[in-house]
């Protein structure tokens, strides 16, 4: 009498190197991407998601502050997997040109990267939810659109910025923004190695900030 062997279970869909769970039937698609000019810098994320029929029904774009690469890869991600729970759908393709994204997400690469770990669960979660998820690895070429929509987020803030000498400088030197995102001009003066204030500035302790030096004419006695 033939052993019977005991059928192993299927590996989780993000276990490490363990194929993935493909669309049983037709699929939404979403080419996803995120860009960052500095890396970190102004970052933004740009998605395209196409019904099974091939037709788009979603551009998705955001500017997202200022992040890496792969950060801003990440919110394509979660924004393509949000659009996908918000819509009711079911099976969804994800196609990416960041390579280090695909694997992570296939758990061919472990998320060392302690900014990346959250969103890493957060879109893994979400893909969890889906009756069929599957990511795919494409060419930058084959990613035109969604990479197009990103920039156009990128343009789009740089282009509403105030026309100010003073914000143009800050937008030149990618200056970083924290929680405090507050333009002012404050005039200081500088005395013995010391840059003395003229004016009170509320800040939390330990703030850090960026000051853009323009000198002014003597005044007049």
């Amino acid at each position: 009498m033939a052993k019977r062997v005991p059928t192993p279970r299927a590996a989780g869909l993000f276990a490490d190197g363990a194929p993935e769970a493909k669309p049983a039937g037709a699929a939404h698609r979403a080419n996803i991407d995120g860009g960052s000019r500095g890396n970190p810098g102004p970052a933004s994320y740009g998605v395209i998601v196409r019904d099974p029929k091939g037709e788009v029904v979603a551009k998705l774009k955001k500017y997202i502050g200022r992040m890496t690469n792969n950060v801003a890869e990440y919110y394509g991600l979660i924004a393509a997997l949000d659009y996908a729970e918000s819509q009711g759908i079911k099976a969804l393709r994800i196609e990416s040109d960041s390579e280090l994204l695909v694997k992570q997400m296939r758990g061919l690469y472990k998320v060392r990267s302690p900014e990346l770990q959250p969103l890493f669960e957060r879109a893994r979660k979400m893909a969890a939810t889906l009756e069929s998820f599957r990511i795919d690895h494409v060419y930058r070429e084959q990613n035109r659109e969604a990479d197009a929509l990103a920039n156009e987020a990128m343009d789009e803030v740089a282009g509403a910025a105030p026309k100010t000498p003073l914000a143009a400088a800050i937008a030149k030197a990618e200056i970083p923004r924290g929680p405090v995102t507050e333009i002012r001009k404050i005039r200081a003066r500088f005395r013995s190695g010391v840059l003395y204030l003229l004016e009170d500035v509320d800040l939390p302790d330990g703030v850090q900030v960026e000051v853009i030096l323009r000198l002014l004419p003597t005044p007049k006695p």
